[in-house]
């Protein structure tokens, strides 16, 4: 009965990282899209979209780790540190696989930052998925 109870846990586990880590990616997809029209049809050029870039980087790591928090609805520091950092490592083997790049000093502070990010996130998605259990209740 035990085996089966942490069977799944680790279920469940696994699946609120996964469905973190699809909405980070979705969202950069969605986001990639909308800046190369943007790019391509604006005389706007990548350098003034740097910090808008940035930050809606920090809001796909926050909402996934928000995400993962809300579905395992426990541990969200935990399950939304380790959704920032598969997503780094899914980063840092694209860049290094494909580009043959190693992570430089700013995209290692980059990449630290988005997953503290993930990790509040996970933990207020914890917070307010147990308080609505608990009024559901």
């Amino acid at each position: 009965m035990l085996k089966g109870g942490v069977k799944i846990e680790s279920k469940s586990f696994g699946t609120s990282i996964l469905y973190g880590l699809i909405f980070i990616f979705a969202f950069a997809v969605l986001c990639s899209l909308i800046f190369a029209f943007i790019l391509r049809f604006t005389s706007a050029g990548e350098g003034s979209l740097q910090y808008i870039i940035t930050a809606l980087s920090f809001i796909a790591l926050f909402g996934g780790g928000f995400l993962s928090g809300g579905k395992r609805k426990e541990k969200g520091w935990l399950i939304g540190g380790i959704t920032g950092l598969i997503y780094s490592l899914v980063v840092f083997l694209f860049q290094y696989l494909g580009y043959d790049r190693l992570f430089d000093t700013q995209q290692v502070i980059y990449h630290t930052c988005y997953t503290l990010i993930a990790m509040m996130g996970g933990i207020l998605g914890v917070n307010i998925a147990t308080n609505n259990s608990r009024r559901s209740a």
